[in-house]
């Protein structure tokens, strides 16, 4: 295996400093990734100061109310600024909002707003325009926005600067929710203007205005000279140190990585672990990681499909995959084992599941035959005239290795006798809408726990908008779910969410099998990158050093 693997890193290493020399070669950007910037090269003629960052995939939209990609909130979190700001230590303080109360019974907030913000385009913003995205939001039915705002009812005009949201039931995760991305607010003028096209077209209040978008090529942006409501996440408060901030779209894994070694752009995300190694021994690079939270990737049940509706079942899987040797093997060190489905910087995070779950293959068959599958000639188990299977539903293109971790799970399984079926395939939705699954790999990102119940609970099944991939119909789980949301007090919060992790692993529900860490190559002329609670780059502080 370490011959193996060695090849495997100098052979990708060849390959991405090939690609950073053919990349040097190119015309365009050069040294530092600048170009010329329209509205911000200063009259003493200095080069303005541009940042080039390649992005992995494409964002499908830039309308923060209607994309439901991660890779679209790094790139529009630079446009949109939001209401309020999380902190690391999960508080709350003001962004566009300069205060807000909470009604007693919990189901309202009236929010003040500031009073000297323009959007883009030169329009007020005020509590006419909050309304108008929340109006936006509901109109359109799609994305990340609805399921942060939970039991949303509506949003009322007091005054210029004061709006009133009202919910049908109290809500905790309602804060965390408003200070997302996802809910960056948009000039409700360019919503009209643009109609659905409006995702091509985003305009808001933040750091940096929307310039151009050249369909799987580059994201343009430049810095919003009037910019100065800096979040209390930033150190700056006034307008940002770069003149221009560039995505570069660059799925290749050698093409963004050497585009970095080279020069021709200053920074690269999702940096392939055999790689790491190899770029902190660069003098003239930085990796900087940040884990994303919300939940690990993990391989959820669907606990309708015979036979993994039975629980025994679906602890012989849960023992005889070896998710210690899977990280070890594909990551090399890099990432970090998932004990719960949750990650490890959540609210609640139940850190006594950690080495709770170890493999026994032994146990795995021992279940298997108390269930009455018997091994045929070809050593598949198998039960009234019919073989073991289960059917592994995979809908990325190998992102973070999940491919060959479905591939290493089927040959780990069939040492006990489990016949597995691979699926790999983008188009997801027939087969999860007609159940034709058994095991579907997910990892989502949310900055609250209440992400387990958009997982979990029995009324967000796929079919109906939700992402309950196991089908899970508990109805104790559901009154949990429903306490945790609604749940002020911090520590009784904390304990809810610890016991749904624990049935979600006692009950096999789903195998936890890594925690993701964001990865970054950048120039060391690059400072003041930092991360989000989610794990996501602000660059609002950078500044590149010559």
């Amino acid at each position: 295996m370490e011959k193996t693997l060695t090849h495997q890193i100098r052979k990708t290493t060849l390959i991405a400093l090939t690609a950073a020399l053919l990349l040097s070669g190119c015309g365009g950007q050069q040294g530092t990734g600048t170009t010329t910037s329209t509205q911000s090269a200063g009259a003493s003629g200095e080069q303005p100061a541009v940042l080039t960052y390649a992005l992995a995939t494409s964002p499908d939209s830039l309308d923060a109310g209607a994309s439901g990609f991660a890779v679209s909130h790094r790139v529009f979190r630079n446009i949109f600024d939001s209401l309020v700001s999380q902190q690391k230590d999960g508080s709350f303080q003001p962004w566009l909002a300069t205060s807000w109360t909470k009604s007693e019974d919990g189901k309202s907030y009236t929010f003040k707003l500031r009073q000297d913000v323009k959007f883009h385009d030169g329009t007020p913003f005020n509590a006419e325009a909050v309304k108008a995205n929340f109006d936006h939001i509901f109109s359109g039915g799609r994305g990340q926005s609805i399921p942060l705002l939970g039991p949303f009812s509506s949003a009322d005009v007091v005054d210029e600067y004061t709006i009133k949201i009202s919910l049908t039931k109290p809500f905790e995760p309602f804060l965390s929710g408003l200070s997302s991305g996802f809910l960056g607010i948009s000039s409700p003028k360019a919503i009209q203007e643009y109609g659905d096209q409006y995702g091509k077209h985003p305009v808001g209040t933040g750091p940096f205005r929307f310039v151009s978008w050249a369909e799987n090529d580059e994201i343009v942006l430049e810095k919003n000279l009037d910019y100065k409501w800096g979040p209390p996440t930033a150190e700056n408060k006034g307008p940002s140190h770069l003149d221009k901030l560039v995505f570069k779209i660059i799925p290749e894994e050698a093409t963004r990585i050497g585009s970095v070694q080279s020069g021709q752009g200053l920074a690269a995300e999702t940096v392939p672990p055999q790689l790491i190694s190899v770029l902190q021994n660069d003098e003239k690079l930085q990796i900087d990681q940040s884990i994303t939270n919300g939940t690990a990737f993990s391989l959820y049940f669907n606990t309708k499909s015979e036979p993994w509706n039975d629980v025994k079942a679906r602890r012989a899987v849960q023992l005889a995959v070896d998710v210690d040797t899977i990280v070890k093997t594909l990551y090399l060190g890099t990432y970090e084992r998932a004990w719960s489905p949750l990650t490890p910087g959540m609210l609640g995070y139940n850190a006594a599941l950690v080495n709770t779950v170890q493999p026994n293959v032994q146990l795995a068959n021992q279940y298997l035959d108390e269930l009455g599958w018997e091994r045929g000639a070809d050593g598949v188990r198998e039960k009234d005239g019919k073989k073991l299977t289960l059917r592994y539903l995979e809908p990325s293109p190998n992102r973070e290795k999940r491919n060959d971790i479905a591939a290493i799970v089927q040959q780990q399984l069939k040492q006990v006798g489990i016949q597995v079926n691979l699926n790999i395939t983008k188009d997801t939705n027939t087969p999860i809408s007609k159940g034709e699954y058994d095991l579907f790999g997910n990892s989502q990102v949310k900055a609250d726990p209440d992400i387990l119940t958009n997982l979990l609970r029995s009324d967000r099944l796929f079919t109906k908008g939700g992402t309950n991939w196991s089908q899970l119909a508990d109805p104790n789980i559901d009154k949990l779910l429903e306490q945790g949301a609604q749940e002020s007090d911090l520590q009784k919060r904390k304990a809810i969410y610890e016991e749904i992790q624990k049935y979600m692993i006692d009950n096999a529900i789903a195998v936890p099998i890594y925690v993701f860490p964001y990865t970054v190559a950048h120039s060391k002329a690059v400072e003041g990158l930092t991360f989000d609670l989610l794990g996501y780059p602000q660059f609002y502080d950078v500044q590149i050093r010559n």
